[in-house]
């Protein structure tokens, strides 16, 4: 009775001290974004300690407050600081909304905010979470945590994502180059390679970044050419007045293991920080410049970068500018091995691969921002980067390489293949955004890209090491000792505009529920392709060495045997036009239910035509127009105002690139042949996500998200049918099916006082389902179905990261990545007829585990110190495949292709004043 007695005295204070007490909330919105909600804004009580930051919402409260008169102080860097009075009532809460205008005495610091908040991983949460569509970024800030140093590395930070070490192209849910689209601000960017449909995303190093963004579903203001995702790089802007240079040193484990053997090509002679000064002619070049490699003395990694911005008054306009450049240089060794076969029997094997690669990465980027005033901005990109690779592959070099029916023998077998690629690119953008009326907002961009691509003397040879002292050239074929050169040059216009109006009834928050998104978008890219190939004959010549090649090739030889063979040139002309129309609908029915729904009309126009050696005939063309109208839905729904549900879907298409259609054939440093097919079609694809988000705080994010696409003539690269090893594109069968699901958390392990996290774990997990059926060229074995080439069933990304946040940090930040199995190339039979035992199975590349470290500590308030080590473990990358004996019909599991690329650790000091 005692105990009842007490409960109730203690219920009637608690009502009682609740009745006398009132409390204050609101709302604070950015009057500079369309009264979006402005999170992470400071509200303080003057006079005290009590105070409070707003949330994801712009939401503040304070409880329990005696009755009288109070003033709440509103601040938020770069804005106007507001002191509000308010009276507390007892028993009553009081709402106090407040919409915060930017400081025009701190303008500066209003850019640094807007920014800055979107590098860093809570502003791009916050993004995430108001977004209508499914979409992930990673942000500046956090790419410096865990020593990112390129949009590459970036993008495997995000769920579902991973990069091929053996062709470097990044898969968004096991689908590749061909299924991705990739911008820079919104507007189309070029690829620097011949063998891809996107940019090397390694070429963005981190220091122009703002953030890397995928968008896995599709709406229709986006070209309709991407089936697993767009990759979206928003280029850095001015923050802060300021400067900062970095300076990076560091080596590659497997390059310090040579004991100063490193191998450069002859090429490289004519190099000057990554440029290439072309001193003769190709048919000069075969005896007025050597063919045999010459050593590098000096190894070790070096970077440099800076950067800097300011902002000026120019006649009343405010012109902010930033500016950063960087160079590098790195040399990396790999080492392992090679088989190929034919019809399951052994055609060449080498168990002493080598290859020798200096890369130099020279970049240049400035942005422009003009404010005219509150209603109309204008934006100017450019980004000029010169990108080299100088590599020296060899194997054979033991003594024990094997290649089946060559002359002058099968065993001894040596083969050395040098090539300097170089690439020049430039991509100039401009962007405006207009506010016309209150309610209507313009939006439009143009750019314009140019892509030089070369490769200006490759050398290879073929030999047969005799015995200790002889060499003779080999002729499985002849003139198999050659230079040749290659050339690539595009040219691209692209263009975009919108016009976004708000209309319908505001809510009490003066936010219009609908908005009508209407525009158009244009495209025209323009190649031109050339290939020239010089070979020599050298049947009956030798040399003491195979680093004695050059003794071959003089003008005094040419007269006593030596052939020269000029082949005509392997030249083709490509073009694609794209015009777009579109119209969406953004809308808000309630305050739980949103989305958008669209739909675009493209017509996309392919012309490619060829003069190519392996065609015959030599000359051909093709052309293809396809005109389609894709749909799309994005549908959220709030379950609570932590927690999100997610749909979309909609149509996109896959259409064939301009390698993968033209018939030239590129033979890589290990001898595949790789080729296009004039009779590829493009892809239709039916894509739909459900996806579940929890945000559980400001920095934390939960979510789960299930996946299905269905193919139709899905396109795969595979091994041709009755060829001599030739790899070539194919529409592989009638349809594919995509199942799977994600998994993605966010947490703050530790935090202190202040809620900043002091350990964090990030982590995603991936698991796919996937088969297309095979069309008759492709089954053998009696199989019909197989997987779809470069998915990985299983991926998973994740990293543990400390912060000791204090007022000079250290951090450490520990990332780990893994991909399952994956095709490299589907088989298929050599013929029909008996694909039951002459056939080459499909080559696998085997999953593999990654781990980097990156440790960083703040000396001063100026000067930066950060120790990074990348792929820490050093696994086996590898491709394996299936051989079946011909006589006992057991297959055994044979690797054709292995190496190791070392573990790179590197030091930098970054100095910023």
């Amino acid at each position: 009775m005692k105990k009842i007695t007490l409960l109730l005295l203690f219920i009637s204070a608690t009502i009682s001290y609740a009745q006398n007490t009132g409390s204050v909330s609101g709302k604070l919105t950015d009057k500079e974004y369309n009264n979006e909600p402005l999170a992470f804004a400071n509200v303080l009580i003057k006079g005290t300690t009590t105070g409070t930051t707003s949330d994801f919402d712009g939401l503040y409260t304070f409880e329990n407050l005696n009755p009288g008169a109070y003033t709440l102080v509103f601040s938020f860097v770069g804005y106007e600081t507001q002191e509000i009075p308010v009276t507390i009532v007892a028993g009553k809460a009081t709402e106090l909304n407040v919409s915060m205008n930017a400081s025009a005495a701190s303008l500066d610091e209003v850019v640094v905010t807007t920014t800055t908040s979107r590098e860093t991983e809570t502003a791009l949460l916050l993004e995430q979470k108001k977004a209508s569509v499914i979409k992930e970024s990673i942000g500046a800030a956090r790419l410096s945590k865990i020593g990112v140093s390129d949009a590459a590395s970036a993008t495997t930070k995000i769920s579902g994502v991973t990069k091929s070490e053996g062709s470097g192209d990044i898969y968004i849910r096991g689908l590749g180059d061909r299924y991705l689209s990739t911008t820079m601000n919104g507007l189309p960017i070029p690829s620097d390679d011949v063998n891809n449909k996107n940019i090397n995303l390694n070429l963005f190093s981190t220091n122009i970044i703002k953030n890397v963004g995928i968008s896995k579903t599709y709406t229709t203001s986006s070209y309709a050419d991407q089936t697993s995702g767009n990759v979206d790089i928003a280029s850095k802007e001015y923050s802060k007045k300021g400067f900062s240079i970095s300076l990076g040193s560091g080596y590659n484990t497997n390059v310090l293991g040579l004991d100063g053997s490193f191998k450069r090509s002859i090429t490289s002679e004519d190099v000057n920080l990554g440029f290439h000064k072309k001193q003769y002619a190709l048919v000069d070049l075969i005896t007025r410049q050597g063919w045999d490699p010459v050593d590098q003395k000096n190894t070790g990694n070096l970077s440099l970068s800076l950067s800097g911005g300011r902002k000026f008054d120019v006649f009343g306009k405010e012109l902010a500018i930033f500016v950063a450049g960087s160079h590098s240089k790195s040399y990396v060794y790999k080492e392992g091995l090679f088989r190929k076969y034919r019809s399951n029997i052994l055609d060449n094997e080498f168990t002493d691969v080598e290859n020798f690669s200096s890369n130099t990465n020279t970049t240049g980027y400035a942005n422009f921002r003009l404010k005219l005033n509150d209603n109309n901005k204008i934006k100017i990109t450019s980004l000029s980067v010169n990108k080299s690779s100088d590599n020296v592959y060899e194997q054979g070099r033991n003594g024990e390489g094997y290649v089946f029916d060559q002359d002058p023998q099968e065993d001894g077998a040596f083969v050395r293949d040098q090539n300097f690629k170089q690439t020049i690119m430039l991509i100039n953008q401009i962007n405006g955004e207009h506010s016309i009326k209150e309610n209507n907002k313009l939006l439009w961009g143009a750019g314009y890209n140019y892509v030089l691509a070369q490769e200006p003397n490759r050398i290879r040879n073929e030999a047969n090491i005799l015995d200790a002292n002889t060499v003779q050239y080999a002729h499985v074929g002849d003139f198999q000792q050659r230079k040749s050169n290659q050339k690539i040059e595009d040219i691209e216009y692209n263009a975009f505009i919108k016009d976004a109006i708000t209309f319908g009834e505001k809510d009490e928050d003066e936010n219009q529920p609908f908005r009508l998104n209407i525009g158009a978008n244009y495209r025209q890219k323009d190649r031109v392709f050339s290939s020239l190939f010089l070979g020599v004959r050298a049947r009956d010549f030798q040399v003491p060495s195979i680093d004695q090649f050059s003794l071959t090739f003089t003008e005094a030889n040419f007269d006593n045997g030596l052939i020269l063979r000029e082949r005509d040139a392997d030249r083709y002309d490509a073009d694609i036009n794209a015009m777009a129309g579109f119209a969406n609908l953004d809308f808000g029915l309630n305050k739980k239910l949103s989305g958008n729904i669209g739909v675009r009309f493209e017509r996309d126009e392919i012309n490619v035509l060829w003069d190519v050696a392996n065609y015959v005939g030599r000359v051909g063309s093709i052309s293809k127009e396809y005109s389609e109208i894709y749909p799309s839905a994005n549908i959220k729904y709030e379950l609570n105002e932590k927690q999100f549900l997610r749909f979309a879907a909609s149509l996109t298409q896959t259409l064939p690139e301009f390698k993968e259609l033209a018939p030239f054939e590129y033979v890589s440093p290990t001898g595949r042949v790789t080729v296009g097919n004039p009779e590829l079609n493009k892809s239709e694809v039916f894509n739909a996500d459900l996806k579940w988000e929890f945000f559980p705080k400001k920095s934390e994010l939960i979510s789960a998200t299930t996946f299905y696409k269905q193919i139709k003539n899905p396109i795969n690269l595979a091994l041709a049918r009755g060829s001599a090893g030739i790899f070539k594109y194919f529409n592989t069968g009638e349809k594919a099916n995509i199942f799977g699901f994600e998994l993605d958390t966010r947490l703050n392990l530790i935090e202190n006082e202040d809620e900043k996290s002091i350990l964090n774990f990030n982590a995603n997990l991936t698991k796919m389902w996937f088969n297309q059926d095979l069309l008759k060229d492709f089954q053998y074995k009696n199989v019909t179905e197989s997987d779809l080439q470069g998915a990985s069933d299983l991926i998973l990304n994740s990293s543990l990261s400390y912060n000791s946040q204090t007022e000079k940090p250290f951090i450490a930040t520990l990332t780990g990545n893994y991909s399952s199995d994956k095709i490299f190339a589907l088989g298929s039979p050599e013929d029909n007829e008996n694909s039951a035992e002459l056939y080459n199975d499909e080559i696998i590349e085997k999953g593999f585990v990654s781990m980097d470290l990156v440790v960083s500590k703040q000396i001063t308030d100026k000067l930066l110190l950060k120790f990074v080590g990348r792929n820490l473990i050093n696994p086996d990358i590898e491709q394996t495949q299936l051989i079946r004996d011909i006589n006992t019909g057991v297959e055994t599991n044979e690797t054709v292709l292995s190496y190791k690329k070392g573990s790179l650790l590197s030091l930098s000091l970054k100095y910023t004043f």
